[in-house]
């Protein structure tokens, strides 16, 4: 037996004997139901008895005053069972062994549960009079879950066994390889990357730059943005570097929506890291949703394909923000991390080591 065990309530308990428990003040279940107490928190020791079974020791400054009602059967009658280890247990109803959290040996194991503790009470079944046990949930030891495909080992990813998940991952490191080295021949001239400096990080934030590149590396776009209703953004301010002082004399989201507009309706495709928090705000230059729409399907995102890619190849990579592509592809940034023009390159750098056959030629 473990010095310790970590209980499926979370609680780690310590091995003790009988008799420095009881120097320690410590009471069991029994002793508590005799002061019509009941445990108000989870066990601090166990001993082990010389039947094998398992006696848990609580503290009773947790003790609380025990439900009366908890252990009266349908005929509102007392019924007593000795356990061979000698403790008492009482009798109650299965709705009220469930209210407690009080289950039978087989319910636990479906749960993947391990007992640990002997039996709390019990119940009888109506047909033949047989006993049906019941043991504290939260006293129980939680058991590895099992493969949902083969049902035999522990899960180790993807709710999957090793030998399960390392089949599952051929198939689909497979279909990404497929997915990204797939000649796609797009013009060079039509696939465009943007990136998005915001006030803050919610919807109702505002633009603070936009820069647009096509996939030559040619600049599109590059300015900054006044805002019309937000005057600080001190929090982020702190990440791109955007001062209130640098877009005071900038054009508005509005004044630039015509040449942003005529930008994207030039695109096949348009490409951000991402890209739900950009579309998010830059599908507002548009009135309808039917113009909104068709620009969402010409966007790609970059970071659910750089997901894609290290859940199939790099599953030690854990983290995946465009600086994390970057570090994982060991691309060199240009110019300052977080900024809209770095973060705009960096994107079209990460997304052509991810498909290196993406362009025509």
């Amino acid at each position: 037996m473990k010095d310790t065990v970590r209980l499926r309530s979370g609680a780690v308990v310590t091995q003790t004997n009988s008799r420095e428990a009881q120097i320690k003040n410590y009471l069991d279940r029994e002793t508590l139901r005799m002061m019509h107490l009941a445990p108000g928190g989870n066990p601090i020791a166990y001993s082990q008895l010389n039947d094998g079974s398992i006696k848990l020791w609580f503290d009773p400054e947790t003790a609380v005053d025990e439900d009366p009602e908890l252990w009266l059967n349908s005929e509102g009658k007392h019924e007593e069972l000795t356990l061979p280890s000698g403790s008492l247990i009482k009798r109650m109803t299965v709705k009220k062994a469930a209210s407690a959290g009080y289950y039978s040996a087989d319910r636990l194991t479906a749960m993947h549960l391990e007992l640990f503790e002997e039996p709390v009470a019990f119940t009888r079944r109506q047909t033949d009079k047989s006993i049906i046990y019941f043991y504290d949930k939260q006293t129980t030891i939680r058991q590895p879950l099992k493969c949902v495909k083969c049902g035999k080992d522990v899960r180790f990813r993807r709710k999957l066994c090793r030998s399960c998940y390392e089949e599952d991952l051929a198939v689909r490191r497979a279909e990404g390889d497929a997915h990204r080295n797939a000649a796609y021949n797009m013009d060079r001239s039509r696939v465009l990357f943007f990136d998005l400096e915001l006030t803050g990080f919610y919807d109702h934030d505002e633009i603070l730059s936009v820069s647009i590149y096509n996939a030559f590396g040619e600049k599109i776009m590059d300015t900054l943005v006044r805002p019309t209703h937000t005057k600080k953004w001190k929090r982020t301010e702190k990440i791109h570097g955007i001062t209130p002082d640098m877009v005071k004399d900038a054009r508005t989201i509005d004044e630039l929506t015509p040449e942003i507009k005529n930008i994207f309706a030039g695109a096949d495709n348009i490409i951000a890291y991402g890209v739900s928090t950009d579309y998010s705000h830059i599908k507002y230059i548009y009135d309808t949703e039917e113009e909104r729409l068709a620009l969402k399907d010409k966007v790609r995102d970059c970071a659910s394909e750089f997901v894609r890619y290290t859940q199939e190849h790099r599953p030690d990579v854990v983290h995946a923000s465009l600086t994390d592509a970057m570090a994982c592809f060991e691309i060199a940034w240009d110019g300052i991390a977080h900024t809209s023009i770095a973060d705009t390159i960096g994107c079209m750098k990460v997304w052509e080591t991810l498909f290196p056959n993406y362009y025509k030629n």
